[in-house]
């Protein structure tokens, strides 16, 4: 996989960022030294349940011009591939079409594939050996330079087993045996919503899995049951340095509001360039400041005690309509973003099953 590298990965259920989202991500990506970022909202379904079938014409363009707008920023652009409906049977014409749809893929010019089995049944016999067969035919036929595979199970946290069965009996290791050595694989941490990381956690894995695992962060995302009642914006915290050391990458998975994800993204870049000297309360400070609207970054810090941690739900109808007008107040697209949540126009989607 070469040197440690973080990014951005739009993995989540429910409502989607806008096209013109995505391309603003570009520029600030670069500006906080991201190295890439991977396009696999779990809302494209012609990724996941329809993947036999061919983008509409308009999202192929829209993901072409994606593509050129991340590369001419300098970053390295991704795709999330799942292939749902082969962990019990995988015919000859499955493969022909699962290698067709990449050959189009091809066409996008992905520098990074992830090839993505998460959230489904695993209890079945012989997962892995299927799952291997499944990866190998991807990546027989893909152009992109970086793989990276999320296992059923990325996560120790009995949640999985809960929801998607009893994990197969030495799952993870004959999946790192069986992956090329330059292939990565996806790990959320002690939980599949991890507070923080630890050598403890990660280090054993890398015996496992026969390489460091390349973490898939839950934190800014709140498109979970739980996660939807709250804004996440506050900095990286439980983030040592060290997962630089630990780990072959670190890609983070926003939240559905893109703009309000800046702020606790943009401490990212901290963790690592500042190392023991990391202030996350410092680092908030500068994020609010960048907002540019200094009245605006007043609210947000007042309210950011009751947005990440007390939820929506603690507010009473007539006080979440009080700070509803507030920020109808501001002409600002982070501003817009809390008005929308607080109008319930970021409500839980009932397929996610992160939390």
């Amino acid at each position: 996989m070469g040197d440690f590298f973080y990014g951005v990965i739009e993995g989540f259920y429910g409502r989607q960022w806008s096209w013109q989202a995505r391309q603003g991500y570009a520029g600030f990506l670069r500006q906080y030294g991201y190295h890439c970022y991977i396009y696999a909202p779990k809302g494209d379904d012609y990724l996941r349940g329809r993947w036999r079938e061919p983008h509409q014409p308009e999202v192929a363009e829209q993901l072409r011009q994606l593509s050129s707008h991340y590369r001419a920023n300098q970053l390295r652009w991704g795709l999330g591939l799942s292939p749902l409906g082969l962990a019990s049977e995988y015919t000859p014409s499955d493969k022909r079409q699962l290698q067709d749809k990449v050959k189009r893929l091809n066409e996008l010019s992905p520098d990074i594939l992830c090839i993505l089995f998460d959230d489904v049944r695993g209890d079945i016999d012989g997962l892995a050996a299927r799952q291997l067969e499944v990866a190998g035919d991807i990546m027989a036929v893909s152009q992109a330079s970086t793989h990276i595979v999320c296992p059923t199970y990325y996560s120790f946290d009995p949640v999985l087993e809960e929801v998607f069965g009893k994990m197969p009996e030495r799952y993870l290791h004959q999946l790192g045996a069986g992956l090329p050595a330059d292939v990565g694989v996806f790990w959320t941490g002690a939980k599949v919503i991890s507070s923080e990381y630890t050598a403890a956690d990660l280090e054993p894995l890398a015996g496992i899995l026969g390489r460091k695992p390349i973490i898939w962060d839950n934190y800014p995302v709140n498109d979970g049951r739980l996660t939807s009642n709250f804004l996440h914006l506050q900095p990286y915290t439980g983030r040592p340095d060290e997962i630089a050391q630990w780990s072959g990458g670190h890609i983070v998975n926003p939240m559905n509001q893109a703009i309000l994800s800046r702020l606790p993204l943009q401490s990212l870049q901290a963790v690592y360039q500042q190392q023991a000297a990391y202030n996350p309360a410092q680092v908030l400070e500068q994020s609010l400041a960048l907002l540019g609207d200094s009245a605006l970054a007043a609210q947000l810090a007042e309210d950011i005690p009751c947005f990440q941690t007390e939820g929506l739900s603690s507010l009473s109808p007539q006080q979440c309509q009080q700070k509803l007008h507030l920020y109808q107040r501001f002409d600002h697209p982070a501003a817009r973003e809390v008005a929308d949540w607080l109008a319930g126009g970021y409500r839980f989607d009932p397929d996610c099953l992160t939390g």
